[in-house]
């Protein structure tokens, strides 16, 4: 049963990444053919950001009412509607319509199956979880660029990942059952979710730093990625083709880097990886401040790359460890709503200021959100009960 639950999990993170990175692939074409300003693929992101923070806060209380089972098949079934309906859009305001479901979606699936994963999992399974959602969010340019160049039309890429989504939600009917008697068997955390007041995790030691952490981790890898070509191309000579490539090696190292971690866990506590990924980082960011050469900048994209890998899952891992099993649902949830703000807020206001003041300092930016990260990091172990971080073996 456990085994069937993984592969139905693993194949919803797959498909979670799958529309996560369609819109910038497929925005030349839609901004062509419904004659709006560049810009508005920026009001759609932040329609989606906005729908996708608001059902995180509320995903955990929608778990403890319905189980991760139900609330996953409710998440998937809008974003496959949402999908499908992109598909048939010929107006930029349906797009922007369209953009509330989806957001609402993936935001309570995503907080549901992490929470799901690092209550009756091992940490080896959330970060290979999400390497999976990197396959899905590499995938999902791929079909588009495909059913732009052989189609002519950016709605059959939608079309084609709706299609994928919709037999995901048959799928995820079909073994509700299963979510069930696994729940059932393992006295699944919603039930005993339902015994704790939501305004109680607040009082929780350690809570209010481990959100700042999400929150300055999403702001830095949304970061890298975001400007990390424009600092190549104006700082470092670097034309606009190769920068572009070299800017996926970043995304590409996060992937590897998740599967690797995966086999990793099996020797280290996830408060150990954590630290070793803050190091990468910090090696990263060294070189694309102190470096002109473009082969340093290149191996710094790579090494922030691979020391994001292992941050995200490993505290999405340590939130029962850290906070109870109770307080899980709840707790993932805001977790998860606070790496979304960090994602939607941090990348455009930081590029309002290198705009004014100049892209040069982007490695400083890159260093101050990295030493926000491993501050707030280093006081939720502090604050937590059993101090040091050094825990006992993962669930699972």
């Amino acid at each position: 049963m456990s085994t069937l639950l993984l592969l139905i999990i693993y194949i919803a993170f797959i498909s979670l990444g799958l529309p996560d990175a369609m819109l910038g692939a497929a925005w030349p074409t839609i901004q062509v053919d419904f004659a709006v300003p560049m810009a508005g693929a920026g009001l759609i992101s932040m329609i989606i950001s906005g729908g996708t923070i608001l059902s995180s806060i509320l995903s955990g209380r929608l778990i403890i009412r319905l189980g991760t089972g139900k609330v996953t098949l409710f998440s998937v079934t809008l974003t496959a509607v949402a999908l499908f309906g992109f598909s048939t859009s010929h107006h930029y305001l349906f797009l922007c319509l369209l953009a509330v479901p989806l957001g609402l979606g993936a935001g309570a699936v995503d907080a549901a199956l992490n929470h799901f994963v690092a209550l009756h999992f091992s940490a080896k399974h959330m970060s290979w979880l999400h390497c999976f959602w990197g396959v899905g969010a590499t995938a999902g340019p791929v079909i588009m660029s495909f059913s732009i160049a052989r189609r002519g039309q950016w709605q059959k890429g939608y079309l084609t990942v709706a299609i994928v989504q919709f037999i995901l939600v048959s799928l995820l009917f079909a073994s509700l059952p299963i979510w069930k008697k696994f729940s059932e068997s393992r006295s699944d955390a919603a039930q005993a979710g339902a015994k704790v007041r939501p305004q109680s995790i607040w009082r929780l030691p350690g809570i209010r730093t481990a959100l700042l952490g999400f929150f300055s981790y999403c702001g830095l890898g949304t970061t890298t990625g975001l400007w990390g070509a424009s600092l190549l191309v104006q700082t470092k000579g670097v034309s606009a083709g190769d920068a572009a490539g070299w800017v996926s090696l970043y995304y590409l190292g996060i992937t590897i880097g998740r599967f690797f971690n995966g086999i990793l866990t099996a020797r280290f506590n996830n408060t150990t990886l954590i630290r070793f990924g803050q190091a990468l980082i910090g090696c990263g960011t060294v070189l694309l401040l102190v470096s002109h050469q473009p082969a340093f900048s290149l191996t710094g994209l790579v090494l922030i790359g691979l020391g994001c890998a292992p941050i995200f899952p490993s505290m999405l891992h340590e939130t029962p460890v850290r906070f109870g099993p109770d307080n899980s649902s709840m707790l993932m949830g805001w977790q998860m709503a606070f790496a979304y703000t960090g994602t939607t807020l941090v990348p455009p206001l930081l590029g309002l200021v290198m705009g004014q003041i100049g892209i040069h300092l982007y490695p400083i930016f890159l260093a101050t959100l990295l030493l926000v990260l491993t501050i707030s990091h280093e006081q939720t172990v502090r604050r937590v009960p059993g101090g040091c971080g050094l825990y006992r073996s993962s669930p699972g």
